[in-house]
């Protein structure tokens, strides 16, 4: 348990007894001179009196000087002369002791941190303040005896601070988890620590509750898109923030999207509130369950289309022509499915926004966003791209097409009404046709997905240049990017021209997180074989 009593500091200071109207030009004068604690007011009350103050000096005056008899005399020499005789013209001074104590209310986490675990740890406190916020979702890691660090990640909303706390310091975790509670209350509600490794196939945390409500449902934003997720169900790292965004600035309106590992819709929200079409996946029920739900509250249902299955058999489907080429027009049961799922989720949708008790909001009509110091990884300009016929040509309503609306990343619009697609038309993206990008964001093992895309194309239907592929991984410190290069190749057995790596954060002292960008090389194509769509969702090879 945690003695609140031991971190009482109990102050004896000076103090100017002054009448009130006088604390003003009493305070001008004194600058400098008084006491200088942050949260605390120099200038208090006079428990003897309603017509004085108190002006409370600093603790380096200490030489008030005694007459006969226990009584104050004027001796104040560790003020200047001038100042002294500036305060006399203007009223009698008057000399008091004041006694003040500090408690444990007063002293922030850092402060009490240090007092509490053992010696030569060292607890610096770093905030990173994003944009102005509603209230706060704190992300702590502590990582060891020798380096322990508080850093508090604040970013748009919720009320969840999540430690990493090692092993070393387990015993001080409930101690740990008090003070970040008391310090941030009301903004930080439940503070949880995660629990051993991440071993389940969806790379969720397990977490146990230190503090506070027992309560991980939250809400945030990133860039004016609004997140709502079940932190101890799903995948969710505020530290990509600014990936996200970079990654986004590359994409087009119009453009068609594949997100293989999409999560709740960190990529595939922001990409179809730029105007995009997005086609996103994920193995996780929950996380599909969610990116449905922040789909319909960023009012891009009708451009989100969600699956839930394995990535692999996704990005086959996706891209396999249907049976025959006669039946090209007609037989879309993939994405006729899809948009009939999307269709029945909305009123649960609806009953999930009710659960959580937050009123959707109209999208503001012009978001800025900071995009200055981030780098774009790869521009689309090929000429051929541009004559393919994009979902903008038939799916928007709206005067005007996708590619002059000027969506900015965050969705805002630009003197005119948001695009809403027709749910009924999205149907009309042949994705075996094409794609503009794939976003393989699963760092641990995307690249061994990659085989995936070994003679998936047929030539014969597609149009325009093959896709960007943007593939994250780890890199270890003894490990070259032309080792990463070697490995994606060996996967999709085929020679990567003109690969960009983007480094995107450090994870560890001797690893890193990159993102390898890069167009999928035409030896993917097929010439000859027919991928073939049964009724069952099944994809076979014709010969």
């Amino acid at each position: 348990m945690l003695d609140e009593s031991k971190f009482e500091v109990k102050l004896k200071l000076w103090a100017l007894r002054i009448p009130r109207q006088h604390c003003k030009v009493a305070s001008r004068i004194l600058n400098g001179y008084l006491l200088d604690k942050a949260r605390v007011k120099p200038i208090t009350e006079d428990p003897t009196s309603e017509e004085n103050r108190y002006v409370i000096l600093s603790e380096k005056v200490q030489n008030p000087g005694l007459a006969g008899c226990g009584q104050f005399k004027i001796d104040l020499s560790d003020i200047p002369d001038q100042k002294l005789d500036e305060l006399k013209n203007i009223f009698k001074i008057e000399v008091v002791p004041h006694s003040m104590t500090l408690g444990y209310s007063y002293w922030d986490a850092d402060y009490v941190l240090k007092q509490i675990l053992p010696p030569g740890v060292e607890v610096p406190t770093s905030f990173e303040t994003i944009v102005n916020i509603l209230s706060t979702f704190s992300v702590v890691n502590i990582t060891s005896p020798a380096t322990a660090k508080l850093a508090f990640n604040l970013i748009f909303a919720g009320h969840v601070a999540h430690l990493n706390i090692h092993d070393e310091l387990l015993p001080y975790k409930d101690v740990i988890a008090k003070v970040i509670y008391d310090k941030n209350y009301p903004r930080i509600r439940t503070v949880a620590n995660k629990v051993g490794a991440i071993t389940n196939e969806f790379r969720v945390p397990k977490f146990e509750i230190l503090a506070g409500e027992d309560n991980m449902v939250t809400e945030l934003k990133q860039y004016g898109a609004t997140f709502k997720l079940d932190y101890s169900l799903v995948y969710w790292n505020s530290r990509l923030e600014h990936e996200h965004l970079r990654l986004i600035t590359q994409f087009r309106p119009g453009e068609v999207i594949c997100d293989m590992f999409a999560g709740i819709g960190p990529f595939a929200i922001p990409a179809a509130r730029k105007g995009c079409v997005v086609f996103a996946n994920d193995l996780n029920p929950d996380s599909i369950h969610y990116l449905k739900i922040n789909a319909k509250v960023n009012k891009v249902d009708n451009s989100v289309c969600a699956y839930n299955m394995d990535a692999r058999k996704f990005i086959s489907q996706l891209m396999a022509a249907p049976v025959g080429e006669s039946n090209l027009q007609s037989d879309v049961s993939m994405l006729k499915a899809c948009e009939n799922r999307d269709i029945r989720a909305n009123e649960e949708t609806e009953a999930d926004n009710t659960q959580f008790g937050v009123e959707v909001e109209e999208v503001p009509d012009k978001v800025t966003n900071d995009l200055e110091g981030i780098q774009n990884s790869c521009r689309i300009s090929d000429a051929s791209v541009a004559a393919v016929k994009r979902p903008s040509d038939g799916c928007w309503e709206e005067n005007g097409n996708a590619e002059s609306a000027g969506i900015s990343v965050a969705g805002g619009k630009k003197g005119r009404k948001n695009k809403r697609m027709r749910g009924s038309e999205l149907s009309n993206v042949k994705t075996w046709e094409h794609v503009d990008h794939v976003i393989m964001n699963l760092p641990a093992s995307a690249l061994q997905f990659l085989d995936s895309f070994r003679g998936l194309i047929q030539r014969k239907y597609w149009r325009g240049s093959l896709p960007w592929i943007h593939c994250y991984c780890f890199m270890r410190a003894n490990e070259t990017q032309e080792l990463i290069i070697s490995e994606a190749e060996s996967a999709l057995n085929a020679c990567i021209q003109d690969a960009i790596f983007h480094k995107v954060r450090n994870v560890a002292p001797n690893k890193a997180m990159f993102c390898l960008s890069f167009r999928l090389p035409e030896a993917c194509f097929v010439e000859d074989i027919t991928h073939t769509i049964h009724s069952t969702g099944e994809v076979t090879s014709l010969v």
